[in-house]
Parts: structure tokens; C-alpha cells; sequence
């Protein structure tokens, strides 16, 4: 269990009251979350409850209809995900949009890569290299060699890739769409190390966005429930239960059942 993060710490990332409506669906309805810095806060729900949606707002993707949104305590309106990652706001895909036939140190400068100087944009690899693999020295990740192509690493390194291109990219809120998805337990071990590793250095706060409640509160701070694009539910990790998670999702299945 992580160590809990005060309430007296500054914000990081609020939504208060986000509604997301696309024509006559309402997605999102009154959302207000808190993430605060240096925090983990896990954010479940079953499909359909509108997370990936509420992800998209946060990371400038799409707007809300309604409702405001604060970084390090002031109002903005993100315009696109460009502005969100001028703001410190980086996303790591469940798909990790990693290219697999390039090497892993040209996949963590992807779109950001080190130019010489002159007219004629030509790459700098060895800079490149020596950046990548101080960057993965300094957050523990390893591998065989930076040169590899990603397509020739593991599902966890690549989970880790995907992670260490953000933090590269001085990211000051993380969001995490199921970094644990389809791993085995080692894998999904090697990722939840990877990630207190990165809240224990300092600097980061992170979302995660996750199904499975044992693993969520294992690396939580914080819990938040979403259901039908609501919050249903939101204390402490250490104040919460898998059990008490589930008799609420139990209950919302049977009010959704007799409907």
C-alpha cells in the first residue's frame, strides 16, 4: 500500500461538475474528481461507465459540454491534446501507440526527436541513445539494449516504454488507461514497481484508469467508482475494500436489472 497523500497538498488536477453529452446520449453526468500532487488516484468502473471519455476530456481531446477543469489550481479550457501537454498533461494509451518497428530510444523521442543544428533536420541518434538510456537508468526500467525495436520486447517493456516516453517528456500528470491489462502477475509486477518507483521519486501525480479493484487499491492513494457516468463512490485506498467496491457495483446491477 502507498503512503497516503494529505489533503492539505495542493492539486494537481481537478474536474468539478464535467458533463459530456453527444446528442441525445448523456456520457458523463456531474463528474468531480480531485488528484492531488504526488498522488495515485484509480479511477474503476465496467465498460460503459465513462471513463474513456472522461480520459479524452482530461487530456484535451475532446471538451465537456459542461463543467470546469484546473490544473495546478487554475481554470483552463484544453483545446487539444497539444495544449493539455503543454500544461504537463501526458496519456499512455492502452494500445501504447508505440511504433514496433523503430528502437526504443527513437519511440521515446517519437515526435520530439534531438535535431543537429543547420538547415538539413538531420537526427542526432547518439544523443538520443545516451538520453534514453539515462532516462530509463534514472527510473529503473531495464532492458537488453536501447537499440532494440520495441516489437522485440515483452508486453511489461513495452508497458514500460510507454510509461518512460511521458515521464521523458516532463510530464507532471500521468494518465494510465489499464497499464495491467492482459499482463501476467510477473509483468503486471514489474509495472506497479515501475509506478510507485516514479510517485516515490516525486514530481508526478498519476491517474490511473483501471477494472481490477485488488491491483488498484494495492497502488492507490485514492479510489473513485464510476458507474453510468457518475461517481458513485470515492474515499482512501487504505479506507476502502474489494468487497465493499463490489456490493455497490452488485447493487447498481440490480437497480439496472429491474428497470
Amino acid at each position: 500500500m502507498t503512503q497516503p497523500v494529505s489533503a492539505t497538498v495542493p492539486e494537481a488536477l481537478r474536474a468539478e461538475g464535467i458533463v459530456k453529452r453527444f446528442g441525445p446520449l448523456t456520457a458523463l453526468s456531474g463528474v468531480s474528481l480531485t488528484l492531488r500532487q504526488g498522488e495515485i488516484l484509480g479511477i474503476l468502473g465496467d465498460n460503459g461507465a465513462g471513463k474513456s471519455t472522461l480520459m479524452k476530456i482530461l487530456t484535451g481531446f475532446v471538451p465537456p459540454t459542461e463543467g470546469k477543469l484546473f490544473v495546478h489550481g487554475e481554470e483552463v479550457a484544453l483545446r487539444s491534446v497539444d495544449h493539455a501537454r503543454s500544461l504537463g498533461i501526458e496519456c499512455v494509451y492502452q494500445d501504447l501507440a508505440l511504433a514496433n518497428s523503430l528502437s526504443v530510444y527513437h519511440n521515446l523521442f517519437l515526435n520530439r526527436e534531438i535535431l543537429y543544428p543547420g538547415p538539413f533536420r538531420l537526427l542526432n541518434n547518439r544523443a538520443m541513445r545516451r538520453q534514453a538510456e539515462a532516462c530509463l537508468e534514472q527510473i529503473g526500467v531495464h532492458i537488453p539494449s536501447v537499440t532494440l525495436p520495441v516489437e522485440r520486447l515483452s508486453g511489461g517493456q513495452r508497458q514500460a516504454i510507454a510509461v518512460a516516453r511521458a515521464v521523458n517528456s516532463k510530464a507532471r500528470v500521468l494518465l494510465l488507461d489499464e497499464p495491467l491489462a492482459a499482463m501476467g502477475a510477473r509483468e503486471a509486477g514489474l509495472i506497479i514497481d515501475l509506478i510507485l518507483r516514479l510517485k516515490a521519486a516525486g514530481g508526478l501525480s498519476i491517474i490511473m484508469i483501471m477494472h481490477n479493484y485488488a491491483q488498484a487499491l494495492e497502488i492507490a492513494d485514492h479510489i473513485v467508482l464510476m458507474q453510468r457516468g457518475q461517481v458513485t463512490y470515492e474515499n482512501r485506498a487504505e479506507s476502502t475494500s474489494v468487497e465493499e467496491l463490489m456490493e455497490i457495483v452488485r447493487r447498481e446491477y440490480r437497480v439496472v436489472r429491474n428497470e
